[in-house]
């Protein structure tokens, strides 16, 4: 499972580039609001931060506005951009036609497996449905990711699957024993990936037998 990192922030990329294993980067509208820039500006430096699939979204709510923005966005860097395009009708309607340009797209706000089917269906690249804002109302997150997968196996769709609106390490977890194909994660998560209390014990006992070791070479 590849893991992309779901931010805006330009230090937080710049960090996580370094880390050897983010592969892509999802943005949306309320995290680009919080930077303070325009989504263009905002685009065009994490193009350069990332050598992976970049999530810029639409924010028009029809068909014809969708498609000016998603063509001024690709444009924006054609190599890395996906269109991010909301889960309605004029949303894959964009989808479809898109696929017609080789123009990769990313449906998001799925919460269901039927929406993630009509996804599937228009073509998208990718479709993002989301695992905390399900576990909010009660809902099973990971029994739609196992659906959704469980989908595109039978019918042999590419479409690659984001686990979106990652709360905690356990997410991650249990959308790779899912088999979604993507985990987008906020840094924070990304960050507490790595963190072991057994990790960290070890690493202390190591470091305190090397300072022996290295005392007793000194003699």
């Amino acid at each position: 499972m590849k893991l992309f990192i779901d931010t805006a922030n330009i230090e937080e990329i710049k960090e996580a580039s370094t880390w050897g294993y983010i592969k892509g980067v999802t943005t949306n509208p309320s995290l680009i609001a919080k930077e303070g820039s325009s989504q263009k500006e905002i685009i065009e430096q994490i193009v350069k931060l990332i050598d992976g699939p970049i999530s810029a979204e639409v924010t028009a709510e029809d068909y014809p506005h969708m498609m000016e923005q998603a063509h001024e966005l690709y444009q924006i860097d054609p190599k890395h951009i996906v269109i991010k395009l909301p889960m309605t009708k004029d949303g894959l309607r964009a989808s479809a036609e898109l696929k017609k340009e080789n123009i990769p797209t990313n449906v998001t706000l799925c919460f269901s497996a039927n929406q993630a089917l009509l996804a599937f269906e228009a073509g998208a690249r990718y479709v993002s449905p989301f695992l905390g804002r399900l576990d909010d109302i009660s809902d099973d997150s990971i029994k739609l990711i196992e659906e959704i997968v469980q989908i595109k196996r039978n019918y042999g769709y590419t479409t690659e699957i984001i686990c979106a609106s990652i709360r905690n390490p356990d997410h991650v977890k249990k959308c790779a024993l899912a088999g979604g194909d993507i985990a987008t994660v906020p840094y924070k998560v990304l960050s507490s990936l790595l963190s072991h209390p057994l990790t960290d014990r070890g690493l202390d006992s190591f470091r305190i037998d090397a300072e022996k070791t290295a005392k007793l070479t000194e003699k």
